[in-house]
């Protein structure tokens, strides 16, 4: 899968939870609506903390909850710039560094040889 079919992807969920890291080293997590535009993942009304955590430490990750429980997530890296000012809400722009589909592997699969992962994972390319 390709960053192309992000968008797509993306149809499949409801809401996704955004990650940055605070001043203590700590994660901040919030539940976001991320927009894709074809080159960023938009997030819209950051908050105060969100806004100083990824102004200070861009990194940030997105996870979107399977909407059926054996269903895939999907976990997204990405590098993050503020836009707007302090006093609006804001806008994150996440450049996408990283995705893919996760789905923990069946308690009856085969053990994990060559330090292989034993998840059911679809990686999505960055273009």
């Amino acid at each position: 899968m390709t960053t192309d079919e992000l968008g797509r992807t993306l149809a499949d969920f409801r809401f996704a939870y955004l990650l940055t890291i605070g001043d203590d080293a700590r994660p901040h997590v919030t539940a976001v609506s991320p927009v894709w535009d074809g080159r960023h993942l938009r997030v819209g009304d950051i908050g105060r903390r969100t806004r100083a955590n990824a102004g200070a430490r861009p990194e940030v990750t997105l996870v979107w909850p399977p909407a059926d429980p054996a269903g895939h997530s999907l976990i997204v890296d990405g590098t993050g710039v503020v836009e707007g000012s302090a006093a609006e809400d804001g806008m994150l722009a996440v450049a996408v560094t990283r995705a893919v589909l996760h789905r923990a592997a069946a308690a009856s699969a085969p053990p994990v040889v060559d330090g292989g992962c034993a998840a059911d994972c679809v990686e999505i390319q960055p273009v």
